[in-house]
């Protein structure tokens, strides 16, 4: 029951969409018409509203970070079952019809409460990535795969193999940026608005 309890935790807490919910507050419409759809800050980024990404980012990292924080009072399988099942929720919100976001964020901040190491390894490869290429995709793709390579170094079997599965995830949900990445038509970011 406390397993059950950690995963419903976690995926209530990652199925809240900050970025929908901070741009219809700011009146800036659906996110979900707006650029690559996704309810994401580098979407929410798109609208111009800078403020409102860097929100966004804050939020959907720290939904990850609590939920396993939370959970972690109750165990450390609770906690790694909240960690999957706040990405879970983010990716595949229900009140979204599970047409969620890509988990970037969410997986830091489930990364930082898990394996802290390996959290700043990943968002020092993805600044790296994203301020060289100026592609947030890109960034989230190799990152994914550093924190998936580091994650037993730092941590134990079974969280490891967590932190793996949330990278191959993270790079399973890209899906459509890997294509345009390699067809060149990959939307760089951009912060000339707002």
């Amino acid at each position: 029951m406390t397993l059950l309890a950690a995963a419903v935790l976690g995926y209530a807490l990652g199925s809240i969409p900050f970025g929908l919910l901070l741009t219809r507050l700011a009146g800036l419409g659906d996110l979900r018409r707006i650029g690559s759809g996704n309810i994401g800050a580098t979407n929410v980024l798109r609208t111009g509203s800078k403020g409102a990404a860097v929100l966004t980012l804050i939020l959907d990292l720290a939904k990850g970070f609590a939920a396993v924080l939370i959970a972690a009072g109750w165990g450390e399988d609770a906690a790694v079952v909240a960690a999957a099942g706040a990405i879970l929720g983010h990716m595949f919100p229900i009140w979204l019809h599970f047409r969620g976001g890509k988990g970037v964020a969410t997986a830091l901040g489930v990364l930082i409460a898990l394996a802290w190491p390996v959290a700043l390894a990943a968002a020092l490869v993805w600044l790296a990535v994203a301020f060289l290429s100026r592609y947030s995709s890109l960034a989230a793709l190799i990152a994914a795969v550093v924190g998936a390579a580091l994650a037993p170094f730092f941590a134990d079997a079974r969280t490891a193999a967590v932190i793996a599965g949330i990278g191959l995830l993270t790079i399973l949900r890209h899906h459509a940026n890997i294509r345009r990445l390699i067809a060149g038509t990959e939307s760089r970011i951009s912060l000339t608005k707002g």
